[in-house]
């Protein structure tokens, strides 16, 4: 999948999130399916874990499996309920102060959907602090294209 489309996939997952009042088994389904790691023959039991938590309608539970299957580096550092939102925040490094952490944050009225969140934008931070400093060359070329030798041999 291209960075590009990895991006577009995040924000539209990011903007269904957001506009979501509540679960359903399609909904996260979808979730999973964005991700690199869960059909992945090699995690087999966690993934069965994953559609077995999704069909018994065990959303907070198959949210925290698939953080652990997809972003296994990053950890729950708190979650929080204040004036009738739910807070979640992510971390690499739980054991930092806060104030030295970078987390992710996300925030929605139903649990579950604020874990999500936060794993979503913890995939984009990911996927995007996996790129180089130098972009890479285009694979298509154009059938116009015809390298020409600049040098003077003579």
């Amino acid at each position: 999948m291209s960075i590009l489309l990895e991006h577009r996939v995040t924000t539209d997952l990011g903007d269904r999130l957001r506009d979501a009042c509540c679960v359903t088994v399609e909904f996260l389904s979808d979730i999973a399916a964005a991700c690199r790691r869960f059909p992945s023959t090699a995690h087999g039991a966690k993934t069965a874990r994953i559609e077995q938590l999704i069909q018994s309608h065990a959303w907070i539970d198959a949210a925290l499996a698939l953080i652990d299957l997809e972003l296994p580096q990053w950890q729950i550092r708190r979650i929080a309920y204040d004036e009738g939102e739910w807070y979640c925040a992510l971390s690499r490094q739980r054991e930092l102060p806060d104030w030295l952490d970078q987390s992710v944050e996300a925030r929605h009225a139903d649990l579950t959907l604020a874990i999500l969140s936060a794993f979503v934008e913890a995939q984009h931070i990911s996927t995007t602090s996996r790129r180089t400093s130098v972009p890479p060359v285009p694979q298509n070329v154009s059938p116009l294209y015809e390298p020409v030798c600049t040098d003077n041999f003579a």
